[in-house]
């Protein structure tokens, strides 16, 4: 792979690698060891890849992957937060009500609306990369968005004045 190939590949995919891997750790520090650890599985590998949507595929499952492992780890469950440490906090991605909102759903549905929305994935490529059903897709979409319709519509729906 010359440098050319790998410079591409990081320009494509680190932001995405580094977003997911927030969505499912909610620590920024952890994001560049995860993206770290994808780059590596793939200058490593001798993967050769049908196309870039195969390759974006492999991206993602292999983020998710590793994700898994830095949260099953002792490390991941032994440590102190960096953030509950130090003085100074790790910078933080930009977050919106709703990103929040989604960042409070459980890992499945928050995986589903995240590659869905964000990603632009249909149902049938979020169940290969969770490796679920599509039916099980579909559900996790559904049951995330009337949890967050519930969640949010209590935010703005319109209050009535005192007294009417």
């Amino acid at each position: 792979m010359d440098e050319q190939e790998v410079r591409r590949v990081v320009k494509d995919y680190s932001d995405m690698i580094k977003r997911i891997s927030y969505n499912y750790l909610q620590h920024s520090y952890d994001c560049d060891d995860i993206c770290q650890t994808v780059f590596l599985k793939y200058l490593t590998g001798n993967i050769s890849y049908e196309s870039r949507e195969h390759e974006k595929a492999w991206m993602v499952r292999t983020t998710i992957n590793a994700c898994h492992d830095l949260k099953k780890s002792a490390f991941f469950r032994k440590t102190v937060a960096l953030d509950e440490v130090t003085e100074k906090e790790a910078p933080q991605v930009k977050n919106s009500e709703i990103l929040d909102e989604i960042c409070k759903l459980p890992s499945n549905y928050r995986t589903a609306i995240y590659l869905y929305y964000y990603e632009g994935y249909n149902t049938e490529e979020i169940a290969d990369i969770m490796g679920k059903r599509k039916t099980a897709v579909s559900k996790y979409l559904s049951r995330g968005r009337r949890i967050l319709k519930d969640t949010l519509s209590d935010e703005y729906a319109p209050r009535n004045k005192a007294g009417e």
